[in-house]
């Protein structure tokens, strides 16, 4: 994986100098730089279609047929539509391997730019849509890409980074032309959710804390709306938003009704006295996973076909966790692969 383990969230740091110009050297670019296959996309009635964000609006004239995702995780609900994006940003070096994403691919190789914003390496794929809703875009900077191609952006409806699932997965849906799809994919989700909560009314009411990326004795709680907690909260969980960052001292506040442990091993988190003490931690009401894991990689880009993955190994755990029998074990999801 990337480094950008605690760094979600931060702003675009890709100098601006001279970019603009660049735009300009678009006809140029190599039979190299341009040997992805375009995507093939939705019906081409669908267009023209014009999508509101927090900019304005943006139209997409056509059918694309070269997409370019910037957002963290657009391309996993551009994926699940049946589009192979030309190019995506850097996050997750595993993502290819995950096995929605594989099945997705269907053997073709997915390119990627750096992990930082490089408006050259978009520019050099000579795109017809850009899609940047999982991002914090600033007004230049969406000034900037919407010169290279039209560009979608996050809805002022949502903070920079919170745009839920299934908006992201409509949204998406209308800028390709495959809304039906899109709202197909949601609905089967939503199946599966509420099978789930039918089937687990203890779930309802409890509070989950994600704790995420433990690191040197500082561990980060995510709080309601967060896009890496949605599963849990439609699931029927409440969340711990009491703090975001904790140290060891104040390690009380994940010692709720079920703890989940993204990014740390349940054998790393064991060296911790302080953390071995916890109640949930003893009675076997806490899960964890790793970054290297599927699971990991599930709740971060959280497409629909993610959620389906997540959900098919998190809720037999969190059933065991919430069952009110500390001898029900709890399965170590950082050791499954």
């Amino acid at each position: 994986m990337t480094s950008r383990v605690h760094g979600w969230r931060r702003a675009l740091t890709v100098a601006a100098a001279g970019l603009l110009a660049a735009t300009t050297a678009t006809a140029c670019t190599s039979d190299e730089d341009t040997a992805a296959a375009p995507v093939t996309s939705g019906s081409a009635a669908a267009f023209p279609v014009s999508i509101e964000h927090k900019f304005g609006s943006t139209t997409i004239e056509k059918q694309p047929e070269r997409v370019v995702t910037v957002g963290w995780n657009d391309q996993d609900p551009v994926l699940a539509l049946g589009v192979v994006p030309v190019s995506t940003r850097e996050w997750f070096t595993e993502y290819p391997t995950y096995p929605w994403v594989q099945s997705a691919l269907g053997g073709k190789q997915l390119s990627t730019f750096s992990a930082e914003l490089n408006f050259e390496a978009i520019i050099k794929q000579q795109p017809d849509l850009i899609l940047a809703i999982y991002e914090t875009i600033s007004k230049e900077t969406y000034e900037k890409l919407s010169q290279i191609a039209p560009t979608v952006i996050q809805s002022s409806a949502y903070a920079d980074e919170q745009t839920p699932w299934d908006v992201q997965t409509r949204t998406v849906g209308r800028a390709l032309g495959k809304t039906a799809e899109a709202e197909a994919l949601v609905a089967k989700v939503n199946a599966k959710i509420d099978e789930a909560k039918r089937a687990n009314p203890q779930f309802a009411g409890r509070t989950l804390v994600v704790d995420f990326g433990p690191e040197k004795g500082q561990h980060w709680l995510i709080p309601a709306k967060d896009p890496r907690r949605a599963l849990f909260d439609a699931l029927g969980f409440t969340a711990q938003t009491e703090s975001e960052e904790v140290s060891e001292e104040r390690l009380d506040l994940l010692d709720r009704d079920v703890l989940f442990v993204n990014g740390a091993t349940k054998k790393d988190m064991a060296a911790s006295p302080a953390f071995a003490r916890l109640k949930v931690v003893k009675e076997d009401r806490t899960l964890y996973t790793s970054f290297s894991t599927p699971l990991g990689g599930a709740l971060a880009y959280s497409g629909p076909n993610a959620l389906l993955y997540a959900l098919d190994v998190l809720v037999p755990q969190l059933r065991n966790a919430t069952d009110g029998d500390p001898a029900t074990a709890v399965t170590d999801l950082s050791a499954v692969a």
